[in-house]
């Protein structure tokens, strides 16, 4: 791993201008920013402001002197830890270097200045304070690297977890259909069986296709959600825009529909005034719309589903409305990811992917898919449309 280069910071206290001025030409380099101060008191408002390497203080100043300073830098947290060198006049007081240990120096440099001695002893203290902020650096990054790891690892298991419950789904739902056809398969072997003709009358062969055309529509649903989804994660779903009039395709869906409106106890009112034309896909809009229908009248109550048309600056809007039990904040944050159903105790079927897929569908079209809804009001699904076939993006 390669060392990042850090601008050093050095503080250096004296209340002489030429003893500031020639120990920064001295320890200058393109490395390092040197701060001056001429005071005790100066030098305690840089330290609260920059964190440095090294302060270089000179023992004799007037006023606060360079052991009263670094008896106060080293009770205060921010600067307990700067290390310190004590620059004194050798010869005028002996006791210095033992009053500067008491303080927390870690070394001493005496008058006149040996140069390449101050050079040397100042390039360590840059070069350990570069060391500990890189290593604190790489510190941080090993610690972000585990925080991805562990955030990949639970995506990857949350990944299995969420394939295991798809697998599941899948059989499950499947399952059914799958039963029941077997089921009326060996009731038919056992009626030919007897010789009972009867059972394969007009009217009763009319309902056994129909029965059986309803399991193959769920398993054939089925099927076509998992290839679509498959699709959408490969980035190869299929658009293939067209001239398409909405107002036209909403009357034939809602015809479509009128049999199974029926069947759920529900009503279907399409308010489209006016036409709409632009440029879509226009089976893969039929599917959205159909999905938003299918789980109206399936979470309606039975009650009254409205389907509206409307053209606003650039866009077309379809509005799926119920008068159902609605659905809650939490619900409508998961509803549009794979393998999610909101459910309740009485609708609780399907795969999950019905609105994952819508959503994709729209955003294919450069258009939008959301819901406004609340508990015990109802639901709002709204599919936006740009009329600007630009912003379609085929696959």
């Amino acid at each position: 791993m390669g060392t990042h280069q850090h601008n050093t910071k050095l503080l250096i206290v004296d209340d002489l201008p030429e003893n500031l001025l020639a120990l920064s030409k001295i320890i200058e380099q393109n490395d390092r920013t040197i701060f001056q101060a001429s005071s005790g008191e100066q030098a305690l408002a840089l330290l609260l402001e920059h964190d440095f390497a090294l302060a270089i203080i000179d023992v004799m100043m007037p006023g606060m002197d360079g052991f009263e300073l670094a008896e106060l830098m080293r009770g205060t947290e921010r600067t307990r830890n700067v290390p310190i060198v004590f620059v004194s006049a050798a010869g005028k007081e002996l006791n210095h270097a033992f009053k500067g240990y008491e303080t927390g120096a870690v070394d001493f440099l005496y008058k006149p200045l040996d140069i390449a001695a101050v050079k040397s002893k100042v390039n360590v203290f840059v070069a350990l304070c570069q060391q500990r902020i890189e290593v604190k650096r790489q510190v941080e990054a090993l610690e972000e690297s585990r925080r991805e790891l562990r955030a990949t690892q639970a995506e990857l298991e949350r990944s299995v977890q969420m394939r295991d419950d798809f697998m599941s789904m899948v059989a499950h739902e499947l399952r059914t259909p799958l039963n029941t056809l077997f089921l009326e398969t060996q009731l038919r072997e056992m009626q030919l069986a007897k010789g009972n003709q009867g059972a394969f009358s007009e009217e009763n062969l009319r309902k056994m296709v129909a029965r059986d055309g309803r399991q193959i529509h769920s398993m054939i649903r089925l099927i076509n959600d998992m290839v679509d989804v498959s699709r959408i994660r490969s980035g190869k779903l299929s658009i293939r825009p067209a001239d398409t009039e909405l107002s036209a395709l909403l009357a034939r869906i809602v015809s479509d529909l009128a049999q199974r409106t029926e069947a759920a106890g529900g009503t279907i009112a399409l308010n489209a005034p006016s036409t709409v034309a632009g440029v879509w896909d226009e089976f893969r809009v039929e599917q959205i719309i159909i999905n938003l229908l299918t789980n109206a009248l399936r979470y309606g109550g039975s009650k009254p589903v409205t389907i509206t048309l409307r053209k606003r600056d650039g866009w077309a809007d379809i509005e799926v409305r119920d008068q159902g039990v609605g659905i809650s904040p939490e619900d409508q944050l998961r509803i549009f990811k794979p393998f999610e159903r909101a459910g309740t105790k009485d609708v609780r079927e399907g795969l999950g992917l019905g609105l994952y897929i819508a959503r994709q569908l729209a955003e294919s079209h450069g258009g939008t898919l959301d819901v406004r809804s609340a508990p015990d009001q109802g639901a709002a699904f709204i599919l936006s449309l740009p009329l600007d076939s630009s912003q379609l993006s085929p696959a």
